[in-house]
């Protein structure tokens, strides 16, 4: 009854239809700022103040004591026919055993035996895991603390020159690094560590370099030891390696830049530099994308990486607040 009227009503007044719509303009209006005392939620919100709904899960970390340190000397010099150099830096006495053209399928059925059949913490665990799917095996004895340089090359009689092309089933250079002493593999988690390599041939000329490192834990699992990516600024100062000729030159090469300082800044105090607010220490790695840039105080404003702006799924922590007071209480 009552829409009919209405109806009735505008069919003969229009003017009734635009006082209609302006009170209730004018209602609103009021409501939204308060002219009638009531209090009624408003989306209204400073951009500083807003909050992210969605929580970044942040992992806790336990600390490992890996025993194990390999590095490639000189990898632009490296390839199949000319060998390549190892350096080594392990924290007890270790056993090096390279396997050359190691099959990657035998590879991978290791490591999950690892997991559900024994421990692969020796090199004649390794060579039963591997059921000999290799081209040449070389072993060398690596003494504590020695970082020593290990010379490896296939024997000249193997005549292989390249691998084949991608994708290819046999890697270059499979290098397992194991503890010498057995006492010692009762107080280390990690037992042994598996390096990938690829050295350049004919066939496939990416540089030398590492593509995995597996570490292998007693209790039966094994992790991709990957890298933490710094922001660039991190490394922009000389290394403390180098010669003072070379040092000298950088020096003169920035003074002519008129970017020269009076000293240089160590490398430890740039990576310091958190890239958002540049003053806050960096702390936080992000993941997936391993990019490690924000300190405590701005890691949690942020849901996508500020490097890439890939969303953040899980964050830790390299060292936490109590360790940080500790190191700043020592160097005071």
């Amino acid at each position: 009854m009552a829409a009919v009227f209405l109806v009735t009503l505008y069919e003969y007044s229009p003017l009734f239809y635009i006082a209609v719509v302006f009170t209730c303009f004018i209602v609103t209006t009021g409501l939204v700022l308060g002219w009638f005392g009531w209090d009624v939620p408003v989306i209204l919100r400073n951009s500083e103040e807003t909050q992210f709904s969605t929580r970044v899960f942040k992992k806790q970390m336990r600390q490992v004591k890996n025993p194990f340190g390999l590095e490639i000397a000189n990898p632009s010099s490296a390839s199949i026919t000319t060998g390549i150099t190892l350096t080594t830096d392990c924290l007890e006495d270790s056993l090096l055993t390279c396997y050359w053209g190691c099959s990657v399928q035998k590879l991978y059925e290791a490591l999950q035996k690892h997991v559900y059949c024994f421990r692969i913490n020796t090199p004649q665990a390794s060579e039963n895991a591997l059921y000999s799917e290799y081209l040449h095996q070389e072993q060398y004895f690596i003494k504590k603390d020695s970082k020593e340089e290990i010379y490896c090359q296939l024997p000249r009689d193997t005549k292989i020159e390249d691998f084949g092309s991608v994708p290819r089933s046999r890697y270059p250079l499979v290098v397992l690094l194991t503890l010498a002493d057995e006492d010692d593999r009762e107080i280390y988690d990690i037992i042994s560590m598996v390096s990938v390599i690829h050295i350049p041939d004919k066939t496939y000329k990416l540089s030398c370099r590492i593509l995995y490192q597996y570490l292998l834990l007693a209790q039966g699992q094994f992790y991709d030891l990957k890298q933490l990516f710094m922001s660039a600024n991190n490394n922009s100062t000389p290394s403390s390696n180098s010669s003072p000729e070379e040092k000298d030159t950088e020096r003169s090469l920035l003074e002519k830049a008129g970017l020269a300082v009076n000293e240089v800044e160590s490398p430890e105090e740039n990576v310091k530099d958190c890239v958002v607010c540049q003053n806050g220490t960096v702390n936080w790695v992000l993941l997936p994308c391993r990019h490690t840039c924000l300190c405590d105080g701005c890691v949690k404003y942020f849901q996508q990486c500020p490097m890439c702006r890939q969303f953040v799924q899980e964050s830790f922590a390299l060292c936490y607040q109590k360790e940080q007071d500790k190191h700043k209480t020592k160097t005071l």
